[in-house]
């Protein structure tokens, strides 16, 4: 492995840990919808059921993951949905600069348009050619490698599209806004001004 895939402070562990806040939801496929709303462009919401959602179309990503707890996972095969497709089918307001990743039970992380739209961001249903387990996100997970591992929310549930950012579940208890591994942008307090809503 290159010593420069790996950020400041992180280590390669052995296996694959998994960590997650609160219990593994469970999947009603018959339930289960994918909702974009905010200030969409047309100012209405759109709402993908999981058959709607399967069909939209699919791409593989490559990419290493860096959880804040300082393990890397590097080389990670993802399959998903780009955000490019969504942001094609249910295009923002042109004044959105962030979005809300909402998942089960309430859980969000807020991210910056530029992150959702990176190229190796991806909605993921696949991880190393098989579906996601239950506790590393099954369904559906996004996967943002270029930012620590808590914005890569797992169980999501839909995108809220911002005009003014706002914090999500753990930048309100402390992590910072930003959350970019290789400036170890680890807490709020280490926030420049610009990073984070006030």
């Amino acid at each position: 492995m290159e010593e420069s895939r790996l950020p400041p402070g992180q280590y390669v562990p052995r296996g694959r840990p998994v960590i997650h806040y609160g219990r593994v939801p469970q999947f009603k496929p018959e339930s289960w919808d994918f909702r974009i709303f905010g200030a969409t462009a047309s100012g209405e919401e759109h709402s993908f059921s999981w058959p709607e959602f399967e069909q939209l179309p699919h791409t593989d990503v490559l990419a290493d993951f860096h959880c804040v707890t300082k393990f890397s996972l590097m080389g990670n095969e993802w399959r998903g949905v780009s955000p490019s497709v969504l942001l094609a089918a249910v295009p923002p307001d042109a004044g959105v600069r962030h979005v809300m990743i909402w998942a089960e039970y309430g859980y969000s992380a807020n991210l910056r348009m530029s992150d959702l739209a990176a190229p190796t961001t991806l909605f993921a249903t696949e991880l190393d050619d098989k579906p996601l387990s239950p506790d590393r996100g099954f369904p559906l997970r996004i996967v943002v490698p270029h930012l620590y591992a808590w914005k890569s929310v797992k169980w999501v549930r839909g995108i809220e599209y911002l005009i003014e950012d706002r914090r999500g579940f753990w930048e309100e208890r402390g992590y910072h806004n930003v959350a970019d591994p290789w400036r170890e942008q680890r807490y709020s307090y280490q926030e420049e001004p610009g990073e984070g809503p006030p």
